[in-house]
């Protein structure tokens, strides 16, 4: 499959699946990501804080492969290098990180490139004025892979939609009880962790939190 320069930027929307390590045993990383994707998951974020850097390229490659077969976006945190190593389509950013102009100096316009807003609209605005393509707020609710992350609400999402043009996704807390809230509040992407990879059946779970973006 051949990818579309710019192409992928028009599909971020849905159900954003964060990738970790402490979820996912690694014998059944391929598996799990695969049942993300048949249940729904149309954007993959590999994040994996260890200092393990074979297995991080190693599993990169492996979803860089299944994100093609499903025609989903793949994204990898924090990481330039990995992410032009596997053919990423692109990076997600925090506050923190490499300054996102470096980055698309990097890794070209065509390359997606996201930015972790928190609960401040006006880091939102400038990243979108500095050619961001999408900004993700959170914590959403309480969460329980970042607990003292600092607090959003879904009411930002509809604040932010009032200044921003790029797509917003929501992140901290989200599962199948309160992920309509989001959608309600016009939300295109909503991010999950523990409540996809921590379930029993992981693409019945992805298909119960995807279907509210169809």
């Amino acid at each position: 499959m051949t990818a579309v320069p710019g192409a992928t930027k028009d599909r971020l929307k849905g159900l954003y699946a964060i990738t970790d390590e402490r979820l996912i045993a690694e014998e059944d990383f391929s598996d799990a990501i695969e049942a993300a994707l048949m249940g729904g998951a149309s954007i993959i974020q590999y994040r994996d804080k260890s200092d393990n850097q074979h297995k991080r390229l190693q599993q990169a490659r492996t979803l860089r492969e299944l994100c093609t077969r499903y025609a989903a976006i793949f994204i990898i945190n924090d990481d330039i290098d990995l992410a032009k190593a596997v053919a990423a389509d692109g990076v997600h950013l925090g506050r923190d990180d490499t300054a996102l102009s470096s980055a698309r100096q990097e890794l070209g316009e065509d390359a997606i490139i996201g930015i972790s807003c928190y609960n401040d609209i006006g880091l939102a605005v400038t990243a979108e004025q500095n050619s961001a393509d999408y900004v993700a707020f959170g914590t959403m609710f309480s969460s329980p892979t970042k607990p003292d992350a600092v607090s959003a609400g879904p009411d930002m999402i509809t604040q932010a939609r009032k200044q921003l043009n790029i797509p917003i996704c929501a992140i901290g807390g989200i599962d199948e009880s309160n992920i309509h809230q989001l959608v309600k509040h016009h939300t295109d992407m909503a991010a999950v962790i523990s409540s996809l990879f921590a379930a029993d059946d992981i693409q019945q779970r992805a298909r119960l939190l995807s279907q509210h973006f169809i």
